[in-house]
């Protein structure tokens, strides 16, 4: 008897804990004081690591409340958690959460990176696609309604659903998360689409509608490339909702048009962008900023872009580092965008590295200006030991370094063998340095052409120490691993 009036207290205790999780909108409010307590008592948990002040957290807020909701109006046993990282510090500790909004997957309390799309029904898809089949299997009822609900669906038909080209099917399927998949071998359902046996269907909201691929023989890049080519608009508004879709998918060769929806020739321009992109289709993405939405002026800094130069396009290739190419004419016409285009690819197109003019009194305080321009000649100078901060106007880490970055240049002001330096990223860069995040502090030591990276402390002392033991205590060469510096309120590596 007391051994029984044990286990019930102790289980009387796990539900009123358990009960103590409030929710929001249908998502679980977690804390360091209920989060195990969360974990444990579901399977399938998806937490966002949040902070209140963060512009991407606040967006994604309405579209995680909608998807928790639709989860639940189905019936599903995936919950849905939130976590103010501000005020749970442990538990943003504990996840290295690095940035804002953070979100990771639980499933029996193991976590793992989300990395689906911000939008709701891409948020209940990737859940569905990490909790269930593959592919769910299809009747003639439920493939109408998942082409009806979904913007892109992909659909398998075989004769056969055990046979090879099936089980190809379904490991492309259960490796792309962001896409509904079915499979069948129902002559009925195959007849409503028009298609036979051994046939992979993509069907969509725009566009052509449809598009097929014979799958007898299609191994799984054939499979996922034809996906690839397919499951975008053949023009896409860049968007917060489209970002993800965008910049996760397979094309890494994007083509943007920046362009004021406005304009009186929006429609006319348009057209000849989307006449331009047939011939690229799978390749580069053919995509159009509005440069009259607020949300989009850092991506116009971020090129060195005004509204006044608008319409004009720029291409970007995504590789370990962003690079960027101007076209050599302002022409928008399709014959003049597939030039650019292909001559890009083609290698016969030099990157586009951006500089401001060197300003005439770039050297008269102690922290010296630097631009694209001067750069090679001050802090390449093997004469010289030259410490950079590399910064963005708009960053508050940088602007907390600002007065330490003056007290640094005053104190060696005198010394001829050390410069110190601060050169704005967003307006000026630079072949062989690459920069991630902001701000971003390099060493160049004379006599050498190695580049060292500051970690040590950002204060006045820790910056002396550094460059008086020549940059020995406090710095990484550049190719050994280091841990980013945080990012905070709006400080985002780059807005794409």
């Amino acid at each position: 008897m007391k051994i029984l009036s044990s286990l019930l207290l102790a289980a009387l205790a796990v539900v009123a804990v358990t009960a103590e999780i409030t929710e929001e909108e249908g998502v679980l409010v977690l804390t360091n004081g209920n989060f195990d307590d969360a974990v444990a008592a579901n399977q399938f948990i998806l937490v966002e690591f949040y902070a209140p002040w963060c512009g991407h957290c606040k967006a994604l807020a309405p579209e995680y409340a909608k998807a928790a909701g639709m989860l639940s109006a189905e019936g599903s046993e995936v919950k849905l958690g939130k976590v103010d990282a501000t005020q749970e510090s442990d538990l943003a500790e504990k996840f290295e959460v690095r940035g804002y909004p953070t979100i990771k997957f639980f499933r029996s309390g193991t976590p793992s990176e989300y990395s689906g799309g911000r939008q709701a029904a891409d948020i209940v898809q990737w859940l569905k696609k990490k909790t269930g089949p593959a592919a769910a299997t299809l009747t003639l009822d439920s493939a109408k309604a998942m082409a009806e609900s979904d913007e892109v669906v992909v659909y398998g038909f075989f004769a056969d659903l055990e046979g090879a080209a099936a089980k190809v099917f379904l490991e492309v399927a259960a490796q792309i998360d962001d896409l509904p998949f079915g499979i069948s071998n129902d002559a009925a359902i195959m007849g409503e689409y028009g298609v036979e046996a051994d046939t992979i269907v993509l069907l969509k909201k725009f566009d052509e509608g449809k598009n097929t691929l014979a799958a007898a023989d299609a191994d799984a890049a054939a499979i996922k490339g034809f996906i690839s080519a397919n499951q975008l608009p053949t023009v896409i508004e860049f968007t917060q909702q489209s970002a993800q879709k965008i910049f996760g998918g397979e094309v890494k060769n994007h083509l943007l048009l920046f362009i004021s929806k406005k304009a009186d020739n929006f429609d006319a321009i348009l057209a000849d962008y989307k006449v331009a992109a047939t011939d690229y289709k799978g390749r580069v993405l053919f995509i159009y900023i509005d440069v009259e939405d607020d949300d989009n002026q850092r991506i116009l800094e971020f090129f060195g872009l005004t509204t006044e130069e608008t319409p004009t396009v720029r291409y970007i290739s995504l590789g370990e580092d962003m690079t960027k190419y101007k076209p050599p004419t302002a022409a928008l016409t399709p014959d003049a965008l597939k030039s650019f285009v292909q001559d890009t690819l083609d290698g016969k197109i030099k990157p586009h590295l951006m500089s401001e003019e060197i300003p005439e009194d770039w050297d008269a305080e102690p922290v010296k200006i630097l631009v694209g321009k001067n750069f090679e000649e001050v802090a390449r100078d093997t004469t010289k030991n030259v410490l950079v901060e590399f910064y963005a106007p708009w960053c508050g880490h940088c602007k907390q370094l600002a007065p330490i970055w003056d007290e640094l240049g005053e104190k060696f002001k005198d010394n001829a063998d050390i410069v110190i330096a601060k050169m704005d990223s967003t307006a000026n860069e630079l072949e062989d340095v690459k920069i991630q995040s902001f701000p971003t502090i390099k060493f160049f030591p004379a006599g050498s052409s190695n580049i060292i990276d500051y970690n040590g402390e950002r204060t006045l002392e820790g910056f002396s120490k550094f460059l008086e033991s020549g940059g020995a205590d406090g710095g990484a060469d550049e190719d050994e691993e280091f841990e980013e510096p945080e990012v905070g309120a709006g400080e985002a590596k780059d807005e794409l």
